[in-house]
């Protein structure tokens, strides 16, 4: 038995499954990596805002493999349900690139909500797919010995992608300039689009390789059925079972029964899963934001806010041959670790360490973040470029002023001035007696907009008013 076991060749389909995989891996993890500060900079939404929408659209991409499941096991098959969402998960793709190009001027915020539900399909549908169709390749038992090999190397494909697209779309992002502005989106959105283009052309070279099953029933539609029916069976029965969903035996084969029981008592294992990944997907919102107005310089070279996530994969494709070959050991030497139970106990510790470290470091950061202006009301700030003090007298109304001072190279700041629309504030600087800046006298109206961060520069020549950016730090860190 074993030697016919060796005889049977490894499936050469498997290697454009695998290949279908990294690219399309690539492109959603680089669409998904620039999806947060493409929100906030080029869309208008507030850290919230984009928040909501990362995540909504996250929810969305890990929902649909239900329906996509569905599809595969009930109508399509694996193949053409993989093709076929493939091709929505492209257009959604090319729609994010294009609606990124401000030349062709079209409705950005409606069309990248479409593009990303669109995305969220094709990912979602065809994402309990692509593994169960590599595990189509190969004959059972004869083959069970590559197909572990198989779902290592599935495995390996996937953060593959996402460790160079997770490095890689940043850089397009932030360091290429495009269409006269200071980044380039449409570039960072197109690569990863082109990639899944990529993807399919790989998925459909290998057809004529392919075994490919017809769809034999919706397993997830007999589960609940089944579940169902036993839970109003045994409300209605007197009569007492072994187990609630022996009530179903009437109507459901014993093995499916035998089966759902086994389901059940594993996703107790699975009930503390949403709150992990509720949290660990922040690494692609707040933890970005977080890291946005953070120093990004590590002795001399710049990583990128968005370009912490590369972190995941990297420390994947690391630790997984360092654990099983030193860390594992050790633990259980320490007896620490004898079941994976353990580990995924040991995992969660460590998880939440990270989320409380995370913590503690935006509360330090928040006294740093700039203050947000309320309707009604206008922000007003005067930078002094001079070393030496200023006089800053401002006329409250007709009959009244109030007199403050800018310090030398300092900033003077009120944050609370009521403004409908825009008002003219009069003012006064002198610069200090006995000093470089003795002589210094402007005089004139600051205009202040309102829910605006109204700025101004004392220079040697005039008093020169900006917007400032109100969502930088108060130490100038500016977005990459």
């Amino acid at each position: 038995m074993e030697e016919g076991k060796e005889k049977l060749p490894y499936p050469k389909a498997v290697g454009f499954i695998v290949t279908n995989e990294f690219c399309e891996r690539f492109s959603y993890y680089g669409m998904r990596t620039i999806l947060s500060l493409y929100l906030r900079y080029k869309l208008g939404y507030t850290d919230n805002g984009a928040t909501v929408v990362y995540h909504t659209f996250t929810m969305f991409a890990y929902f649909f493999p239900l329906i996509g499941a569905m599809i595969a096991d009930s109508w399509l098959g694996r193949f053409r349900t993989i093709f076929y969402l493939s091709l929505v998960y492209a257009t959604g793709s090319i729609l994010i690139s294009l609606t990124a190009m401000p030349p062709l001027g079209l409705p950005q915020m409606e069309i990248t909500i479409l593009a990303l539900l669109l995305i969220a399909f094709g990912t979602g549908g065809i994402k309990p797919c692509v593994s169960a169709f590599g595990g189509d390749q190969f004959k059972l038992p004869e083959q069970a010995r590559y197909l572990g090999y198989f779902f290592s190397l599935f495995y390996f494909s996937i953060n593959a992608g996402s460790l160079i697209s997770t490095f890689l779309t940043p850089i397009l992002r932030a360091d290429v300039h495009c269409f006269g502005e200071q980044d380039c989106y449409s570039l960072a959105f197109g690569v990863p689009g082109l990639l899944m283009i990529v993807s399919i052309g790989f998925f459909v070279a290998g057809k004529k390789l392919y075994i490919i099953k017809k769809p034999e029933g919706n397993i997830l539609g007999k589960v609940s059925s089944c579940v169902g029916y036993a839970v109003v069976k045994s409300v209605k029965s007197k009569v007492k079972r072994h187990h609630w969903l022996d009530h179903a035996d009437d109507k459901f084969d014993s093995n499916l029964i035998e089966d759902v029981k086994s389901l059940l008592r594993v996703l107790v294992l699975f009930i503390p899963l949403p709150i992990f990944w509720a949290l660990f997907d922040q690494q692609g919102s707040r933890w970005t934001f977080q890291a946005d107005r953070m120093e990004q310089n590590i002795a001399g070279w710049t990583l990128k806010a968005d370009q912490m996530q590369v972190l995941n994969p990297l420390l994947i494709l690391v630790f997984i041959p360092l654990f099983e070959v030193a860390i594992y050991p050790f633990l259980r030497w320490c007896k620490l670790v004898s079941k994976p139970l353990h580990k995924m106990i040991w995992g969660g510790v460590l998880a939440a360490l990270a989320f409380l470290i995370s913590g503690i470091v935006e509360l330090n950061l928040l006294p740093t973040y700039g203050t947000p202006v309320a309707p009604g009301l206008a922000q007003l700030r005067v930078y002094n470029g001079f070393n030496c003090n200023f006089t800053l007298t401002l006329q409250s109304d007709a009959n009244s002023t109030e007199n403050f001072i800018v310090g030398s190279l300092g900033v003077f700041e009120k944050l609370d001035l009521e403004a409908k629309e825009a008002i003219e504030l009069p003012y006064s600087l002198r610069g200090q007696e006995s000093t470089a800046c003795a002589n210094k006298l402007y005089n004139g109206n600051f205009l202040l907009n309102e829910t605006t961060a109204n700025s101004f520069f004392i220079n040697n020549e005039t008093v020169e008013g900006f917007t400032d950016n109100n969502d930088k730090a108060i130490d100038g860190v500016i977005v990459r």
